[in-house]
């Protein structure tokens, strides 16, 4: 026995030291990899205390996994399980090399009390994997992988419980020497295993046996584990809690500024994975390829080759492929992301709408928009590479400062009958209404801009509009890749909204409100910025917008994503709505709110041509008539005209109408 003990704890340190020697290579090849990537990030360490608060709730609190119900309970189970078992077996490492080593026997009352918990939730991993074995085989879901690598992984953690288990029904059942932490009573569920399985009826050496056996089954399992890890799918095991302790603590997000005066750069945008920076392959690291995003994908949902889980792995598998070139600071031997032989195509990257569903969704907070925008970025001014259709838009945006290419000089025409002041004539209007290319220019979009002015005039607002001062605010350009033309028209505006200070901004286009708010500071413009629907509702608050009592009959609301997804306001326009119509109903489709389904139109969509899988506003609009309602509610001048275009292709009956028209209407 002696012998053995000897000859044990031997093997095992050397399995120790071999195995977590194996761990800090891969894992420090990794770390160095993240560090030397060349692109540079605007991330700063800040407000730690929020941080360490979102690390409890989203990381050990499980919020962001739970949000899908089964599945996060499911995964609550396997990783609290999981976690509760590892002490326990690191305690068993040091015994195997030091079997003199007794942590009970410091803190007994709170030792015992942690196995008596560990080995109740040990078997909810069990049941955790059930349901997930179960949704691999039954249910089986187009979004979640099916592979070796994730069953390797239900295998070895199964087995590190199933071990652990019997590890603990045989230390109950060992001689009990002196010194020796006695364990009577604290296994309550593997105890059920001693006389379920008649084990106390072995023989001491056969006791002895089984226990030694579970042992080395147990370590074996958890050293390959360990090495397993940092190269495969659950590689996010390590990264997942840094990403989301990293993560953007505001719903509210600027898309990175690329300085394009800079002359000691050398390309724009990300067209090499060298290109990179630390956060995004911290980004790649911690992806679990859970599907979530591409289970709430409108690209995906339709039949486009875009997923943004696949996006994200095929990126961070070719991060792995150019690994030892971009460690030995050879660029040049990297190759472009988009080529021949790349699952990373232009149909890929132009597929996305940039509705953001993906990042929502996401549990470990992964910014998949980061990888799309700056590809595209890269390939408009490097590759000149883009849908040919958007060419057009480019040209109209940089001559008339519009996406429809009208003469500038009549950007106020639309108003011309209202009696609506310019900047020029009321400076020190209390509300600058910026109005946006769509109620400037587009017939349906001057409606809506028309129906805002007058709902204005009725509640006394002193307003103004900068006219052809007011040229397009750059969302168009900059989400298709173009920085160059956005920034050109930003700063365009900049200059003017700098001329006049305005007390606050208004807008009609989410798109308009996101890019004012969020991304004009970057170049200077700092200023409050609200979209209308939280303003005409505050003016109701205060009794200035009185409702006429109309019915105005059933109601539903499309989310638009930029107001929504993008700046967490879901409830003004609903309590608008619901403060108009005198039955005060609202009718909800099944896809709303943070899981609202996009129009179709951003991220420069509303300008390129939609020609693979099933067009996206078709499929929102065919969800929009299982509703029921009379009339669709919405916010965004986007949404209604790629929304009644929908309903027309589907002979619908159902009437489009943006909330300031309800408004005005409910108000005269």
């Amino acid at each position: 026995m002696e012998q053995y003990t000897i000859i044990k704890s031997f093997v095992m340190f050397m399995a120790l030291v071999g195995g977590f020697s194996l761990f800090f290579l891969k894992v420090r090849h990794l770390y160095r990899l993240m560090q030397s990537v060349q692109g540079q990030t605007e991330f700063k360490l800040d407000r730690v205390r929020e941080r360490v608060v979102v690390f409890f709730k989203d990381v050990l609190g499980q919020t962001n996994v739970r949000r899908k119900l089964a599945p996060g309970l499911a995964h609550t189970m396997i990783f609290f399980g999981f976690l509760a078992v590892q002490p326990h077996s690191l305690e068993l490492m040091l015994k195997g090399i030091c079997p003199a080593i007794e942590v009970g026997h410091l803190l007994p009352g709170l030792y015992g009390g942690y196995l008596f918990v560990a080995d109740i939730l040990a078997p909810f991993v069990l049941v955790g994997f059930a349901y997930a074995i179960y949704r691999r085989v039954v249910v089986r879901p187009p979004y979640l992988t099916m592979g070796m690598d994730a069953n390797l992984i239900i295998l070895f953690t199964c087995v590190i419980i199933i071990t652990f288990q019997l590890i603990n029904a045989f230390q109950t059942l060992l001689p009990l020497e002196a010194g020796v932490f006695d364990y009577t009573g604290t296994f309550p569920v593997s105890g059920l295993l001693v006389g379920l399985f008649g084990l106390d009826q072995l023989t001491p050496q056969k006791i002895f046996i089984g226990y030694e056996i579970a042992y080395w089954v147990h370590m074996a399992t958890i050293i390959g584990f360990l090495i397993y890890i940092p190269g495969s799918k659950h590689l996010h095991l390590l990264a997942a809690a840094p990403n989301v302790f990293l993560k953007p603590l505001e719903c509210e997000k600027a898309i990175v500024k690329t300085d394009i005066e800079d002359e000691d750069l050398e390309t724009f945008g990300l067209g090499k994975t060298v290109e990179l920076n630390w956060k995004n392959v911290l980004n790649l690291y911690a992806c679990t390829e859970c599907g979530r995003c591409e289970e709430q994908c409108p690209a995906a949902n339709t039949d486009k080759p875009l997923s943004p889980k696949k996006l994200i792995h095929d990126f961070k598998l070719d991060l792995f492929a150019h690994a030892d070139a971009i460690l030995a600071k050879d660029a040049e031997a990297v190759q472009p992301i988009v080529r021949e032989d790349s699952p990373i195509t232009g149909d890929v990257l132009w597929s996305c709408t940039t509705c953001r569903a993906c990042e929502d969704i996401c549990p470990v907070n992964i910014e998949h928009l980061d990888f799309i925008i700056e590809s595209r970025k890269n390939q408009v001014l490097m590759e000149a590479s883009f849908p040919p259709e958007i060419q057009e838009t480019f040209t109209n945006l940089e001559n008339q400062a519009n996406p429809w290419g009208f003469a500038a000089d009549t950007r106020a025409n639309w108003a011309k009958d209202l009696d609506v002041p310019l900047m020029t004539d009321n400076p020190e209007a209390d509300v600058l209404y910026f109005v946006g290319c769509s109620g400037s220019f587009d017939d349906r979009g001057k409606k809506i801009a028309q129906a805002m002015a007058r709902v204005l005039k009725r509640a006394d607002v002193n307003f103004a509009i900068l006219g052809p001062e007011e040229a397009c605010n750059g969302d168009v350009a900059r989400r298709a890749g173009n920085e160059y033309l956005a920034q050109m028209l930003i700063q365009q505006n900049v200059e003017v909204l700098n001329q006049y200070n305005p007390k606050t901004i208004l807008t009609g286009c989410p798109h308009c409100f996101n890019t004012l708010k969020n991304e004009y500071p970057q170049f200077g413009a700092s200023y409050p910025v609200v979209h209308y629907t939280q303003y005409l509702l505050e003016l109701h608050q205060q009794g200035r917008l009185k409702p006429n009592n109309k019915n105005l009959g059933s109601l539903t609301f499309h989310d638009s994503c930029y107001l929504g997804r993008w700046n967490g306001i879901y409830a003004a326009p609903r309590d608008l709505l619901r403060s108009m119509n005198a039955t005060g109903s609202l009718l909800e489709m099944q896809r709303t709110g943070e899981k609202g389904f996009c129009c179709g139109a951003g991220g420069g969509r509303m300008f390129m041509e939609e020609t693979l899988g099933k067009r996206i506003n078709i499929d929102r609009a065919e969800e929009v008539m299982k509703t029921g309602a009379a009339t669709l509610a919405s916010a965004c001048p986007f949404c209604a005209t790629m929304l009644m275009d929908g309903l027309m292709d589907k002979e619908s009956d159902i009437v489009v109408k943006d909330i300031a028209e309800i408004v005005d209407e409910a108000t005269a």
